[in-house]
């Protein structure tokens, strides 16, 4: 019995711990990924399909994200759910590509990524005491 229990609680606090690392590739820093555009969804012919998907997505240099799609016509679809995603940036269609431009972060926008980190770890911390709080009165 002990074992299940502890077994459980391990996999749940490794899930709360995965969840944090998910948490902070969606933060932007100084140095721009493509894991900031991981939860968007393209219309691909009537199914939500992940960008990545759909198209190669490279980050040229510190500010700026490239993404061919593989068929021309998704351009349009990938610019609409880039902008309705809304984040930060506006992209620019040249017709067979959709490039990215990311402005520098300002000083205001550093502390607000740092509170929001703060805030993504005390969450992750609340849920592993919950986890451990549970696992203890199961033995109990």
């Amino acid at each position: 019995m002990l074992n299940t229990i502890y077994e459980e609680t391990k996999e749940h606090m490794a899930k709360s711990i995965e969840a944090l690392k998910r948490d902070y590739k969606s933060l932007r820093t100084g140095k721009v990924t493509t894991t900031i555009l991981d939860g968007i969804k393209i219309d691909y012919y009537g199914t939500p399909t992940d960008l990545n998907q759909v198209a190669s997505v490279l980050a040229t240099d510190a500010t700026t994200i490239v993404i061919a799609p593989w068929e021309k016509q998704l351009v349009s679809d990938i610019e609409k759910a880039i902008f309705e995603a809304n984040i930060g940036v506006n992209p620019n269609n040249d017709g067979e590509v959709v490039k990215l431009f990311f402005p520098p972060m300002t000083v205001d926008q550093r502390k607000e990524g740092a509170k929001q980190a703060k805030g993504m770890t005390d969450n992750a911390k609340i849920a592993i005491r919950n986890i451990r709080k549970h696992s203890n009165d199961q033995v109990k």
